[in-house]
């Protein structure tokens, strides 16, 4: 009902559904814990406004964890599938690679290298897995570590596969808003083989602020939806595989 009109109230669930307002309210607070809507006084409201505009920024990273999860939860679980024990990767910190994360938490025999201290948790989880934790400053609210620091420790390693998270995917490449971030994505690329890029629909000509890398440097994208045909024939273009979710 709510993707339906935008805009519900408590009043108006309670009548239509011959329900109490309390276990309306509960419920809305269900869904909100659980990113389906937002609640707002006396009612609630779409997650994600339909026809807002897209900003050049990204929001809080808590709140980018409840953007699209189900897309995102859905890549995570295809991206698994394409490693299998000994195997070597870099994952970078981003909503889409901590959902990865837990489908390293149930995968065996990896050896992951990350700057995100919530990856590095998730990832130890696995049966015989080894992880890596690179150091850094460190961003409290994405748990990552980031600077100088990071790159260098990052250069100490070389891995099979780099699984990014990115902000924007364009004809010209995969970009970020974020400038220490894009650092820390360029570094692993340049210390791995092959380059997975993991991006929901929402990612595609978004008009990312930061150059990571061009297509050419990407060996494969999963998503779970078909870009836009510009993209698409970008991608095509630089030989990288599209991988679809779902």
């Amino acid at each position: 009902m709510v993707r339906e009109r935008e805009r519900v109230t408590v009043d108006a669930l309670a009548e239509l559904l011959g329900t109490s307002r309390e276990t309306i309210r509960r419920d809305l607070t269900d869904l909100a814990e659980r990113g389906r809507v937002r609640k707002i006084h006396g009612g609630a409201t779409l997650a994600e406004p339909r026809g807002a505009p897209e900003a050049d920024i990204e929001g809080s990273f808590q709140g980018r964890l409840l953007e699209h999860a189900d897309a995102k939860r859905a890549i995570a679980r295809r991206a698994i599938q394409l490693f299998e024990p000994g195997d070597t990767l870099f994952v970078d910190t981003g909503t889409t690679t901590l959902l990865f994360a837990e489908e390293l938490a149930m995968a065996s025999g990896l050896t992951v290298i990350t700057n995100s201290a919530a990856i590095a948790a998730l990832a130890a989880r696995g049966t015989s897995n080894s992880t890596f934790l690179i150091g850094g400053e460190y961003r409290a609210e994405s748990t990552e570590n980031l600077g100088p620091l990071a790159i260098d420790q990052i250069s100490q390693f070389h891995a099979i596969h780099a699984v990014l998270a990115v902000g924007s995917i364009e004809t010209v490449g995969i970009l970020d808003f974020d400038l220490r971030e894009a650092d820390v994505a360029r570094a692993m690329i340049t210390q791995s083989r092959s380059v997975t890029v993991l991006a929901d629909a929402s990612k595609f000509g978004r008009g990312g602020l930061i150059k990571v890398a061009p297509l050419e440097a990407v060996h494969r994208v999963v998503t779970e939806s078909e870009p836009p045909q510009a993209i698409a024939d970008a991608l095509e273009e630089a030989g990288v595989s599209v991988i679809r979710a779902g």
